[in-house]
């Protein structure tokens, strides 16, 4: 699977990766079953190192949005796992 994300230049690589998945699972690019691709395969697409990847991929499952086992592949949490996105607060 092709994986597009559109890293934001102005944060840390580990960041961008984070927030590229984040949006892309928000906006339905990604949806809950998606196959991310293997840590080695981002990392070499992304010019990053593995462990980049992999420090991404498990601050992602941490919050909820991806399910991730050793040896196994990382997919896109299940709708009731993924949180809402952040609400928008309006100062009056």
């Amino acid at each position: 699977m092709d994986l597009f994300l559109d890293l934001d230049p102005s944060t840390g690589r580990r960041q961008g990766i984070e927030q590229a998945v984040r949006a892309a699972i928000r906006d339905g690019r990604l949806v809950p079953g998606s196959v991310l691709p293997s840590s080695r395969a981002l990392a070499a697409d992304l010019g990053v190192a593995r462990g980049t990847v992999v420090d991404a991929y498990a601050q992602l499952a941490v919050e909820g949005y991806l399910a991730t086992r050793p040896g196994g592949r990382t997919v896109v949490a299940s709708p009731a796992r993924v949180p809402p996105p952040p609400a928008v607060r309006s100062h009056r």
